[in-house]
């Protein structure tokens, strides 16, 4: 559904993306690098929004720079923050599904049908202006795929939100996934697309560096224990309750901050599915977690050098 043949892009001396080749089928596909390794620039050159400096980019055949007829079948979630603060979410997802031409008579219950999916009813009819950056994330999200399209492009679409909203996400891509669609998730951290997708693309420095087996890239930083980070105004209590799985090998609280607990696992993947049912069942608030270990920078510098 998607094809880029010899692609690059350049801005100038700096190199977007270079020489890129791949195939990208309907469902799910992982979009995978650091910050900066070119996957931004790729997203915008399917999403029409650059022209390739050099070679072909196709969406479903043709061409997708300046060409409304990809743009109707075409969604996008950007990461950039750029919304209609003054508006409500159901405004904004409205105007964006009366400008991808739904017609008016079943635009109204089209729109909170993705509101209610991307779990945004109670909230829908606030301000986007005073909207938390996962409420941001879920309203963007539900513009994206207010009018159904058979591609859709998210860039980053998980950050801001917290484990139970990831999951949720997470269930509505693969549904439209498993409905024929192509979706395509760029992203930098790997436990993210492993409840997605085994199908992923790798970039660094603007080009493709290899596309395969998300278990098989995993596999190589798994071999040593994984640091996990934990904010949480109850942060004993939590340490004690992921103290109860086997894989978890110790936790130690920061000297400074006494809502953070860093806890170090042999086995990442089983504690971040088991985790949202942790918070859930323990009524913990938790502000943030993030791995140091658990990105793709470690695997790109296993890649590069070798």
């Amino acid at each position: 559904m998607i094809a880029l043949e010899n692609a690059s892009r350049w801005y100038q001396q700096v190199i977007g993306i270079n020489d890129v080749t791949c195939q990208i089928p309907p469902g799910m596909t992982a979009l995978l690098g650091p910050n900066g390794a070119g996957k931004s620039t790729m997203l915008k050159l399917i999403t029409g929004q650059l022209k390739p400096t050099k070679g072909r980019v196709q969406v479903l055949g043709q061409e997708p720079f300046a060409n409304p007829k990809v743009y109707q079948k075409l969604g996008y979630c950007p990461e950039i923050e750029n919304n209609y603060d003054e508006m409500t979410g159901y405004e904004f997802v409205t105007l964006m599904g009366a400008m991808t031409g739904i017609p008016s008579a079943t635009l109204k219950n089209r729109v909170h049908e993705v509101v209610e999916m991307v779990g945004m009813t109670v909230n829908a009819g606030r301000k986007i202006g005073g909207y938390s950056k996962g409420m941001r994330q879920r309203i963007k999200v539900a513009q994206g795929i207010i009018h159904d399209p058979d591609v859709l492009i998210l860039d980053e679409p998980m950050n801001g939100l917290d484990p139970v909203g990831r999951r949720e996400m997470t269930k509505v891509f693969l549904d439209m996934a498993a409905a024929g669609k192509c979706v395509v998730v760029s992203s930098h951290i790997l436990y993210e697309v492993e409840a997605m997708t085994s199908n992923i693309l790798l970039m660094h420095r603007g080009r493709l560096m290899a596309q395969g087996n998300v278990y098989h890239i995993r596999s190589l930083i798994d071999s040593h224990p994984h640091r996990i980070t934990i904010t949480t105004s109850d942060a004993r209590r939590l340490a004690a309750k992921t103290l109860d799985l086997p894989y978890v090998l110790g936790v130690k609280f920061d000297s400074h901050d006494p809502r953070k607990l860093e806890l170090e696992t042999h086995s990442p993947h089983l504690f971040y599915s088991a985790f949202p049912d942790i918070v859930l069942e323990g009524g913990f608030v938790v502000e943030n977690y993030e791995s140091p270990d658990n990105n793709l920078e470690a695997v790109f510098r296993y890649l590069v050098n070798g």
